[in-house]
């Protein structure tokens, strides 16, 4: 028998606003126009998922529980599985959100299950 886990999170960020713009405070990283090889949490360096890069510290990110690493799976319901960059950038900054639902993998999450289960 094969098991599989998925270890997903839900995360609901506020966006800060700034003048006339919404800030979530964080960066990504892939794509599926982007080479997967260069993406550093890509363990088999063919995932061409949508990763988070950088957390601006105390941004409404980090206030909210997003970490480095993390994959990006939803963004308010639609699914980030197989976008480009661009479109995953464009669907996390709409204008008209003020709160943005994410669902994400964390691979410390399934490490930790994992060595719990082995020992």
């Amino acid at each position: 028998y094969l098991i599989c886990f998925s270890f997903q999170q839900r995360i609901e960020i506020h966006k800060l606003r700034q003048g006339d713009n919404l800030i979530l405070g964080f960066s990504i990283g892939g794509g599926i126009d982007q080479d997967p090889t260069q993406n550093p949490f890509s363990e088999d360096k063919t995932d061409k998922g949508i990763y988070v890069t950088r957390v601006t510290e105390g941004g409404p990110a980090e206030v909210a529980g997003l970490q480095i690493g993390d994959k990006i799976m939803q963004v308010n319901g639609w699914d980030m599985t197989m976008v480009t960059h661009d479109q995953a950038r464009k669907r996390l900054t709409k204008r008209n959100e003020e709160v943005v639902r994410l669902l994400v993998t964390r691979q410390s999450l399934q490490k930790a299950v994992q060595q719990s289960m082995m020992s």
